[in-house]
C-alpha cells in the first residue's frame, strides 16, 4: 500500500471510532432509571460502556501515532527494535507501533 492508501484506511478507521464514542457518549448521558433493577443493569451497562469508550480513547491515539510516523516517513517500522514490521502484522493492525517479537515481550 502507498503512504495516500494508509492515510486513508488510518483516517476511515479513526472516524469510524469518533462516531462510536459520541455513540457512546450520548448513551452515558442517559439518565439513571428510577428502579432498582433496571438501574443495577443500566449501572452494568455503562460501566462495559466507559471500558469501551477507554479502548476506543486508546486506539484514535495510536492511529494518531501512526499517521504521524507515516507523515515522518518511519510508518512500517517498529518503534522499539527499528526493524520493519511484518505486512501481515501491518494489514491486521495498521496502527501497531510494534513488530510482532516486540509486541510479545511485552505480555
Amino acid at each position: 500500500m502507498n503512504k495516500g492508501s494508509i492515510q486513508t484506511a488510518l483516517q476511515s478507521m479513526k472516524d469510524d471510532l469518533v462516531r462510536r464514542l459520541e455513540a457512546i457518549d450520548a448513551d452515558l448521558c442517559v439518565a439513571l432509571e428510577k428502579d432498582s433493577e433496571e438501574r443495577a443493569t443500566q449501572v452494568e451497562n455503562d460501566e462495559v460502556l466507559r471500558e469501551m469508550q477507554a479502548e476506543g480513547r486508546n486506539q484514535i491515539a495510536a492511529i494518531d501515532a501512526a499517521i504521524g510516523r507515516l507523515n515522518d516517513g518511519k510508518y512500517g517500522q517498529c518503534t522499539k527494535c527499528h526493524q520493519p514490521i511484518g505486512k501481515e502484522r501491518l494489514t491486521a493492525v495498521p496502527y501497531t507501533p510494534f513488530c510482532i517479537d516486540c509486541a510479545q515481550s511485552f505480555r
